[in-house]
């Protein structure tokens, strides 16, 4: 028991001290860490609750059930808080796919968020995939879920009450998935495959099953706690609640449910099998939950009680076979601060002469083109066709823009999502990779015409013992402690995931963020294609950017090289801060965040999301050096479009917030032209002829 609940995926014993830096309180936020996931207030009486968690490790072995497992287990910590699902993101990482191995690990995880997530009947809609050498030993699954619930009908995980009972509700309990979280705390090497055992099985029928009961089981007023059971399972779950209540259970594992025979009281601590939720129930109210269960095809029991004496207390029918103080359990593990040392590839890697590579080979239009063939940039309809993301009729913007927008029925509301991270930025320079990944997070939100209000982060970091690694990660939540602060978003929660590395091969540094924002009025709402011809396009922000971490440096010269770009965080808001007064306005008939692939390939994705007839554009750029102003990348910048008679209060408002804003051009139908006066037309093609590379590269290599 000790040594799942003191193992690094339980015990953060590594990232506490860190993690205490974040900025975790607001005005709009009712829970924050150290629940099942943080709640914010939305109005209306309404809140939203949501967490990212990873699923790393099971993905490496057993790729369909690691990814279905993750999402049924980032649903019930959402269920746990009271609230009913209504949608799932994905953020992924893996080996590029001209390789065998990453390419089925990849199908087998899209195939787990499918197979789980559809069953369940809740929509995945949105989510990012790359595809690096970094990953090729260590992909990444980081899958997150957002609830909704009456704001004063929050539950939480405690074992309060000396006398009421502990039940056991869902899923009997099997051999799988023991030791899982110890596994995820380790780094992967020869023997990962003999470690399938520890990863579950999961299935969503019986988690369907599960929510519609929770969901009744929790207005029905007998819900002193609720806690998924999920890491460590039983003894997590119990640990938890007590520590929580500063109270004890005394359990009984002979009245636990089980699905194979022989198994001993280790074997059921330790069990990580899904679809299990554990209940506080008012004492003499454990009828209701019977019946309940009954209704629902699903196991219950009652396996103890809480006591007043503090101890986490196991019995085998009358044997006792473990006695531990809770808070010992659930909060005892040491925290460690171990050296951190900056590691000397970070000043050879960010060499400024690095960052001339000189004219691309094929030329610009050749460069463009390999760009948004490349599957880090390229349509990612192959994996969202798979997944029902309009399922609940709820998703108004689906996957494929900056962030997806979803309406709050019986209300005005939209809430908007997103995930980002970069793990190349943030390996070559570990501050500004974890402020970028806020920073970018909140801009795509902010595309949508929805205000950033909070985010939850997955950290994935390679073994914290090395002292490179360590640095890496304490710079990575400085910086995105600096980007929450000056964005006013702050944390609810999330999960570090360290020890992803095979053979002494870390991953790339990798914090994800989890943004939600909230769209007072959803008719507000802001596209990411272009809307009509004739339109004006303009660039807020900086026209020029850098090569310093670029996929263009990338995919076009084989390089990876900074520094990458900086976040000007005062920039950052006032960019926010002029779209969001330009979308409440009704000025905005398009907003395209622009980041991967610099400002063409902003510009062309937002002709391939056009509406009819605006497919094309004929644009003039100042920056004269023409590989920074078509493919250099920097924060705090924006690619919007309006009709022409608006161009002038357009700019009115980003000069009074002293945004730089400049008209590029015009949209037009079916042709992509871009000029720079120091090289002359440097793009000129049919965007059908440019749409190709980018609708076909995933497909084409998963055929």
């Amino acid at each position: 028991m000790f040594s799942v609940l003191w193992s690094e995926h339980c015990g953060y014993k590594h990232s506490r001290r860190a993690l205490k830096t974040l900025p975790t309180g607001g005005e709009r936020v009712l829970v924050g860490p150290g629940e099942n996931a943080g709640v914010i207030d939305i109005g209306h009486g309404l809140a939203l609750t949501f967490k990212i968690e990873s699923h790393n490790h099971p993905i490496a072995i057993e790729p369909y059930q690691g990814a279905a497992t993750g999402i049924g287990g980032i649903v019930r910590d959402i269920l746990a808080m009271g609230a009913r699902p209504i949608a799932l993101l994905d953020s992924l990482r893996f080996g590029r796919l001209d390789q065998a191995w990453p390419r089925r690990i990849f199908a087998g995880v899209v195939a787990g968020i499918a197979g789980y997530g559809n069953c369940l009947g809740l929509p995945t809609v949105g989510g990012e995939t790359y595809f690096d050498d970094g990953y090729a030993k260590n992909p990444l699954c980081n899958v997150m879920c957002v609830g909704i619930m009456n704001r004063h009908e929050i539950h939480r995980g405690v074992a309060a009450g000396p006398g009421n009972s502990v039940m056991l509700l869902g899923h009997s309990t099997g051999r799988d998935g023991i030791h899982g979280c110890t596994f995820a705390s380790e780094e992967l090497g020869e023997d990962a495959p003999d470690r399938r055992p520890a990863v579950q099985v999961g299935d969503p029928f019986v988690e369907k099953l599960l929510i519609e009961a929770c969901l009744e089981l929790t207005k029905t007023g007998v819900v002193v706690g609720i806690q998924d059971m999920g890491a460590a399972g039983i003894t997590s779950s119990c640990a938890e609640t007590a520590a929580r209540a500063g109270t004890g259970i005394d359990i009984d594992v002979s009245r636990v449910p089980l699905r194979e025979e022989g198994m001993t009281p280790y074997e059921i601590m330790l069990s990580e099998s899904q679809e299990r939720m554990l209940v506080i129930v008012e004492q003499g109210r454990e009828p209701v939950v019977e019946e309940l269960a009954r209704r629902w095809g699903l196991n219950v029991a009652t396996i103890g009680k809480v006591t007043p004496d503090g101890v986490f207390r196991v019995r085998d029918g009358r044997e006792v076979v473990a006695e531990i103080p809770a808070r010992a359990l659930a909060d005892g593990a040491p925290m460690y601060d171990p050296v951190a040392t900056r590691p000397a590839y970070v000043d050879t890697v960010n060499s400024p002469g690095n960052l001339d590579p000189g004219p691309p080979p094929a030329g610009y239009l050749g460069a463009l083109q390999a760009l948004l063939g490349s599957p880090n940039i390229a349509s990612k309809r192959w994996i969202w066709r798979q997944y029902d993301h309009m399922v609940r009729t709820d998703t108004v913007e689906p996957p494929g823009s900056d962030a997806c927008v979803l309406r709050v029925k019986g209300t005005p509301l939209g809430i908007a999502v997103a995930t980002d991270g970069n793990g190349r930025h943030t390996y070559l320079d570990p501050y500004t990779g974890g402020a970028a990944a806020v920073a970018e997070a909140a801009r795509n939100v902010v595309a949508s015409g929805a205000r950033p209000v909070a985010i939850t982060n997955c950290l994935n970091f390679g073994n914290p013992e090395k002292p490179g690694i360590f640095w890496q990660f304490k710079e990575a939540v400085r910086g995105m402690g600096d980007a929450c602060r000056a964005l006013h978003t702050p944390v609810t929660g999330g999960n570090v995931s360290f020890y992803n590395e095979t053979d002494g091969h870390p991953v790339y540094p990798t914090p994800v963020v989890g943004m939600v924002g909230v769209l007072e009025d959803l008719s507000k709402r802001v596209k990411a294609g272009f809307r009509a011809a004739g339109d004006a396009v303009i660039l807020l922000g900086p026209e020029g950017g850098t090569l310093g971490g670029s996929e263009y440096l990338v995919a076009v010269h084989g390089r990876l090289a900074g520094p990458p770009p900086t976040v000007d965080l005062d920039a950052e808001r006032a960019l926010h801060e002029a779209c969001l007064d330009m979308a409440s306005g009704g000025l905005l008939a398009s907003a395209h965040d622009v980041s991967d692939g610099g400002l063409a390939v902003a510009v062309a994705e937002s002709c391939f999301l056009a509406g009819p007839g605006a497919g094309g554009v004929d644009l003039r750029l100042e920056e004269p050096r023409p590989d920074l102003a078509l493919f250099g990348e920097s924060h705090g910048r924006m690619l919007i479009s309006c009709s022409q008679e608006k161009v002038e209060a357009v700019l009115e408002i980003a000069s009074r917030h002293r945004v730089p804003a400049r008209v590029l051009g015009r949209v037009r139908d079916g042709s992509f032209r871009i000029e720079i006066p120091s090289a002359g037309v440097v793009v000129e093609s049919s965007t059908s002829q440019l749409a190709r590379p980018w609708e076909e590269a995933i497909a084409c290599h998963m055929a």
